[in-house]
């Protein structure tokens, strides 16, 4: 220690330097910056891609390519013969006999070009994946303990891509117009599961290390479980639109609230045996569509009212967007079922379902790790 004399001035003192930060504080901020980038341009492209697989559904393209090749399949027909291979490979299965029998060439582009774009954009968002990762990985900036995280998002790309042909493959087969809605509803899970884990990396990555460990002590339990329960049962309710959007069940019963003038349609456990009711009979799997819709509502609501006690606006603001986007969410359902599910009102409550996700994991951020407000904004 310096030896300091009586007669030195107060004033002289130094400050002294400022403890150095431990490792985590030392890791180049702009690594995380550059990964949350990276990740919101995935995130971006996984939304496209969700969009325009539900395009694909609705203008019934999704079986126009009967083969599946990840790499040649990336360079579509390029010469009359080419396209004509193409259209009589169509032509031999069943859709074309018994749902688009004459179709023309011409026509047969169209609902190719559809397909060949959503595989096509698959492949775009595999390449810049595999583009950040090595480059990440390469340059020796990615993040502690990001390695295995950013890898997981890669498999489950992977397993995505080979899940989409495993459910084209269903809608191959002899007496089938459609793929399997199970596989369907499987398809767009997993596509939700990675737009949900690349939104939660990046609302990790928008905020220091350190500032996550101090925010997760001040967690609110109560905020943090309404918030969990929202998620799981959001992803169920999306799960059952992939059912619903899979059998065509929105355009069956167009009157809202009742269905064909009741509550609860007789007809809804016609098939046996009955648990074949819950993926394939139109009635039930509206009504508990419906259902699921009403109790994603009550329980928003719920988690809104809790939310006012949070001493944190950021938490209290993002709880009330979930509010409104279910409002909204429903009020779409709602219109989309009496208009016969039109493929503007479809897509555009599909699009919404991925912007409610997206709030809730945010809500569910915040409530485990909030946002601490200066005195003057808290309430």
């Amino acid at each position: 220690m310096a030896k300091r004399t009586i007669f030195e001035e107060v004033g002289d003192r130094r400050p002294a330097p400022a403890p150095a930060g431990g490792m985590i504080e030392r890791a180049p901020r702009a690594a995380r910056g550059a990964v949350r980038v990276w990740l919101i341009v995935l995130f971006a492209l996984v939304a496209l891609m969700i969009a325009v697989g539900g395009l694909t559904r609705l203008t019934d393209s999704g079986l126009s390519i009967t083969e599946w090749r990840p790499v040649t399949g990336a360079i579509p027909p390029l010469t009359e013969a080419d396209w004509q291979a193409e259209f009589d490979r169509y032509r031999a299965i069943p859709q074309y006999e018994l749902v688009n029998k004459g179709m023309t060439l011409e026509a047969f582009k169209t609902i190719y070009w559809w397909e060949w774009g959503h595989r096509q954009l698959g492949r775009v968002i595999g390449l810049v994946w595999a583009l950040g990762f090595l480059g990440l990985w390469a340059s020796g900036r990615m993040p502690p303990g990001w390695a295995g995280r950013l890898l997981l998002l890669g498999a489950l790309g992977g397993l995505q891509g080979a899940i989409g042909w495993w459910m084209v493959a269903s809608g191959l087969g002899e007496g089938m117009v459609r793929v399997a809605s199970t596989r369907l509803m499987v398809h767009l899970g997993l596509a939700f599961v990675i737009l949900g884990l690349i939104a939660w990396y990046v609302f990790l990555l928008g905020r220091r290390e350190a500032e996550l460990l101090a925010a997760r002590r001040q967690k609110e339990a109560r905020a943090l479980g309404l918030a969990t329960g929202l998620m799981h049962l959001a992803f169920l309710q999306i799960l059952l639109g992939a059912l619903v959007a899979g059998i065509d069940a929105g355009r069956t019963y167009t009157d809202w609230p009742l269905m064909h003038g009741v509550f609860f349609p007789p007809e809804a456990l016609d098939l046996t045996p009955l648990w074949r009711n819950l993926v394939e009979n139109p009635a039930l799997v509206q009504f508990v569509h419906r259902i699921g819709g009403y109790l994603l509502l009550v329980l928003a609501v719920v988690a809104f009212l809790r939310s006012r006690r949070s001493p944190h606006p950021a938490t209290r603001g993002a709880f009330a967007a979930v509010l409104a986007l279910v409002l909204a969410q429903a009020v779409l359902g709602v219109l989309t079922v009496m208009a016969g599910a039109p493929w503007q009102l479809a897509i555009l409550h599909q699009a919404t379902a991925v912007i409610l996700w997206v709030a809730i994991l945010q809500a569910r951020h915040l409530a485990l790790y909030p946002r601490v407000a200066a005195i003057r904004g808290a309430r």
